[in-house]
């Protein structure tokens, strides 16, 4: 059973300490809807001082809403619009210290105001991206950037 746990350490040791709990929540399970359900909520409750985190899917022609804590968000985004339409069309991870200074914004949430937006690549192929926004400025730093990026590579073995 998942319980909430409060993180200690250093941001490398927690973000070392989701990961695992990543891998042992989906071991087994091979549902991409369950999978990044829970690799949502586990995000949700693991990052502080953020407003909305989860997951864009390629459907071959654009971005769809897929799992994700927060606020309902935009249903669909073309790819290079928006942070992550962008993050999706070049294929890397996008950190944005001010979301209003991005020309092409695409403002689910007004709250918003800095984001990381990661693409999930397996095998070569664009899966989706994992996005995560914050109320502050300039949230997201190197550390987390790193850490958010191996999240995405376990997530991926596992969809």
């Amino acid at each position: 059973m998942f319980q909430t746990a409060a993180y200690s350490g250093t941001k490398t040791e927690q973000y070392s300490l989701v990961n695992k709990q990543l891998e042992a929540l989906l071991a087994g399970e091979t549902n991409q809807i369950a999978n990044l359900s829970n690799a949502s909520a586990l995000l949700g409750q693991f990052l502080p001082r953020i407003n909305w985190a989860g997951f864009y899917l390629n459907d071959g022609k654009e971005l769809v809403l897929g799992p994700f804590q927060g606020l309902p968000a935009c249903v669909r985004i073309p790819f290079g619009k928006g942070v992550c339409g962008t993050a999706a069309a070049e294929r890397k991870t996008m950190r944005i210290e001010d979301v209003h200074a991005f020309p092409g914004h695409i403002a689910c949430d007004a709250a918003s105001r800095s984001e990381i937006v990661v693409p999930l690549m397996k095998n070569g192929e664009l899966l989706g991206v994992l996005d995560i926004d914050s109320p502050e400025t300039n949230r997201f730093d190197e550390e987390d950037e790193k850490g958010l990026v191996h999240f995405a590579e376990t997530l991926v073995r596992f969809l």
